[in-house]
């Protein structure tokens, strides 16, 4: 069932984003003033090396008060090329040139509320080039095994959708074409904790 879009007005605009409310028609006739937010693409990249490790940040964000790691990523700048700044937000945020880039897919971590849409590339190779040209973007950056990526996931350590979504991607690529998965091989996904809160700031608005 597709919901009707009657009108849509901004709210608030500034250069990263657009708040937005649609009035929108549900399917049996209701109307709802639905707010959204519109946004420009975002790209990053997997990059991994010739020991099967990927490269990480460890970073700190503000909004959920929450550390974990996650995929150098970024917007993409009016203009660019979303292959062209994966690659610049590698470099930025690591200090590693990611080699050729390729496709490997796109998200949408938030397609409810908005429409913010993350280009993912992968590189199998990296140059050091320096110390990254953003250092307040992470804690440390470091080359983890592809291969603890589920634990990591599992117990916490990796809570961006994108960076979940693009992660285990690349980890299924890496799997032989013909492995079956046991559900003993999904255990990771049992340890996951339900009861984990991830605090929020106490002032946010009543927007629905």
């Amino acid at each position: 069932m597709r919901w009707q879009v009657h009108s849509e007005r901004s709210v608030y605009r500034d250069p990263w984003l657009d708040v937005r409310i649609a009035d929108v028609e549900l399917p049996d006739g209701r109307h709802l003033d639905h707010r959204l937010v519109r946004t420009a693409p975002g790209a990053g990249a997997v990059v991994t090396d010739e020991k099967d490790r990927v490269l990480l940040i460890w970073r700190h964000r503000f909004i959920t008060d929450s550390w974990g790691w996650e995929i150098p990523l970024g917007q993409v700048d009016e203009g660019e090329m979303p292959m062209a700044a994966a690659a610049r937000e590698v470099e930025e945020e690591t200090g590693w040139r990611p080699g050729a880039l390729r496709p490997l897919l796109a998200v949408q971590p938030g397609n409810g509320f908005s429409d913010g849409l993350n280009h993912i590339y992968r590189a199998d190779s990296a140059t050091r080039i320096g110390a990254p040209s953003h250092p307040w973007e992470a804690e440390r950056v470091e080359w983890v095994p592809l291969a603890h990526v589920r634990r990591l996931i599992g117990n916490g350590d990796v809570v961006c959708g994108t960076s979940i979504s693009a992660l285990l991607y690349a980890y299924a690529e890496s799997l032989p074409d013909d492995i079956v998965l046991k559900t003993s091989d999904l255990s990771f996904l049992y340890e996951y904790d339900p009861k984990k809160i991830y605090p929020l700031p106490g002032n946010l608005p009543d927007l629905f």
